[in-house]
């Protein structure tokens, strides 16, 4: 079995809930001893840049912002889709603490030994 997990996630503010519980399914696998990523595409590499997620909050789970940081201090990779955050015209330079910006080979490489992968 792999000790890796990766999370894609595609969506931002256009759906608040899928990129809550995709942050809480990571922080799980992260909390479980797994090399855990977070795969930001298309809407999601919004979520990169700092202050985007302070606002979002779903009822029920712990802020956007904050399941974020507890996945970073905990371990967890959040990595950026570079041609998606490209295309967005976003700021390098407003990265938030833990994300980099990869491009699809890193994706294909992390998965390549049977990491399991579940997409939001």
């Amino acid at each position: 079995m792999s000790n890796k997990f990766c999370v894609t996630l595609t969506y931002g503010k256009t759906d608040t809930d899928r990129a809550t519980v995709a942050f809480v399914v990571a922080n799980a696998a992260v909390a479980s001893d797994k090399e855990t990523v977070m795969f930001l595409m298309t809407d999601a590499v919004h979520l990169s840049q700092q202050g985007f997620a302070d606002d979002v909050h779903e009822e029920g789970f712990s802020p956007l912002g904050e399941l974020m940081a507890s996945f970073v201090n905990a371990g967890g990779e959040i990595w950026t889709c570079s041609p998606c955050f490209k295309k967005r015209k976003l700021d390098e330079g407003k990265l938030i603490d833990g994300a980099k910006i990869v491009g699809g080979a890193k994706l294909v490489e992390f998965l390549s030994d049977g990491s399991p992968s579940i997409s939001y």
